[in-house]
């Protein structure tokens, strides 16, 4: 019932930027936050960003100065604008939004995820 369209990924060098953006449809009443993930081989999954229902945003250390997440709640998307891209930021970036569906049925899902490379 939920769909997230991710995309903004690929290759770039290092101190190149992307952006990435994840857009939410389907029977969705809200959205109380949305965020950003990723895994690299070997790793497990992090939080890279988040931003909740009333705009607070909160960042990994890694990351702090160099991404900047932000929504446009009309449209139900979310953005990750990843700046000074190091090689360390390599791996798959996942999307997540959490909200109530129409019946006022909570929800928590993931995107398809989008490859993030970074060469030196």
């Amino acid at each position: 019932q939920v769909q997230l369209v991710e995309s903004g990924g690929g290759l770039v060098q290092a101190g190149g930027s992307l952006r990435l953006s994840c857009a939410a449809s389907g029977s969705i009443l809200s959205i109380n936050a949305m965020a950003w993930y990723r895994q690299a081989p070997g790793k497990q999954r992090e939080l890279v960003a988040s931003i909740t229902s009333g705009g607070t945003t909160r960042y990994a250390d890694s990351v702090k100065g160099r991404f900047t997440i932000s929504r446009d709640n009309a449209k139900k998307t979310v953005y990750l604008q990843a700046n000074s891209l190091k090689p360390e930021d390599t791996a798959v970036y996942y999307c997540n939004v959490e909200g109530a569906l129409i019946g006022l049925r909570s929800f928590s899902h993931w995107g398809q995820g989008t490859q993030v490379t970074v060469s030196s």
